[in-house]
């Protein structure tokens, strides 16, 4: 999360959120920004706990993604960093009242269509474990839900392995390291598909598809993003919103009683508090009473609850890829591997 800048803060600056640490141009704003005492004080009228650098980033290019920022928007398309630098600054200055109501109502939405290529399989082999012929599918922090249809994607892998649709319009390339191969158990069929989010995103909302794009940065377009959008809204989806672990037993009881309900989260359970996560999994094992509950994480390294790490540091830069399939009295976890780079780069350890 992006350090929060607070009143008369000194030898404090504002940091970028990690899935937006690999953007040039968004760490050349982050100077920028850190320089300019007159963009500290506009940011500093936002509430206190808003004061997130990528949250005021992406306000301002939803800004210029609505046509209310054209100097900016221009500054984007040439990625000039000084002329971007200038004119991010300036459209702050000049429309702080409207970077903070943005800020005020909305929340960072992480990409997710580049989840593909770590989720399918994960969840593929949390099925297999699970015995399932059927699954239906319960995201936990859905965003706009656009991981709910990871069985729809087509993806290609650095080592030549393909999974997926081969002939969808969403495209997914993720690179391989280590001596692993990535299982190729193909999903089971999808029956059901529920997103749960305490804000969720309205695909058909004009207004919410565009802050999507927004939480992008400008130099890191995600090309799957518009066929991604398309092919979510001819989904069966249900998109929940409140609060997720509210709405689980919920989730669990819409899955038709003949499949295995399979929980995901991809970067989602790092904005839960210890006890929140903790509670999230104890309602994946209340809910196994009566059939199998399968699970598949993707979080930082000690995040997710249950999973183990490989020994790896808490904020070592990478993720963890972990399963669990929750029977009647019995639980089993597992970490499988690890992720880079939000998805674009990863290891499958387990055998």
């Amino acid at each position: 999360m992006a350090e929060q800048l607070t009143p008369g803060a000194v030898g404090r600056s504002l940091r970028l959120a990690p899935a937006h640490q690999d953007s040039p141009l968004y760490r050349h704003l982050a100077d920028a920004f850190n320089a300019s005492p007159e963009a500290l004080r506009a940011i500093d009228s936002a509430p206190p706990r808003r004061r997130n650098l990528s949250l005021v980033l992406a306000a301002l290019h939803d800004r210029a993604l609505a046509g209310h920022a054209p100097e900016l928007a221009a500054a984007y398309v040439t990625q000039d960093p000084e002329a971007a630098a200038g004119a991010a600054i300036g459209t702050l200055l000049q429309q702080t009242a409207a970077v903070v109501e943005i800020v005020g109502r909305r929340t960072l939405k992480p990409d997710e269509t580049g989840h593909h290529a770590v989720l399918y399989p994960a969840i593929a082999e949390v099925a297999r474990r699970a015995g399932a012929r059927r699954i239906g599918l319960v995201e936990v922090g859905c965003s706009a839900g656009l991981n709910l249809g990871v069985d729809r994607a087509g993806i290609t892998y650095g080592n030549g392995q393909t999974l997926g649709d081969a002939s969808s319009a969403v495209r997914t390339q993720c690179a391989v390291v280590g001596p692993g191969t990535i299982p190729t158990t193909p999903l089971p069929e999808v029956v059901a598909r529920i997103g749960l989010d305490e804000a969720p995103l309205d695909l058909g909302d004009p207004d919410d598809a565009r802050w999507l794009r927004a939480c992008r940065p400008p130099d890191r377009p995600d090309p799957s993003l518009l066929p991604e959008t398309a092919l979510a809204a001819g989904q069966n989806r249900v998109i929940i919103g409140g609060d997720p672990l509210e709405n689980l037993p919920g989730a669990f009881r819409a899955v038709p009683t003949d499949a295995v309900p399979v929980v995901l989260n991809a970067w989602a359970l790092n904005r839960f508090t210890l006890e929140r996560r903790l509670r999230f999994l104890n309602c994946l094992d209340a809910a196994a009473t009566h059939r199998p509950i399968g699970w598949a994480s993707v979080e930082g390294v000690g995040v997710a609850p249950g999973i183990a790490t490989f020994g790896d540091r808490p904020a070592s830069g990478h993720s963890i890829i972990g399963l669990g399939v929750f029977g009647h009295a019995t639980v089993g976890t597992e970490a499988v591997g690890r992720v880079w780079s939000r998805g674009r780069l990863m290891s499958w350890v387990a055998r």
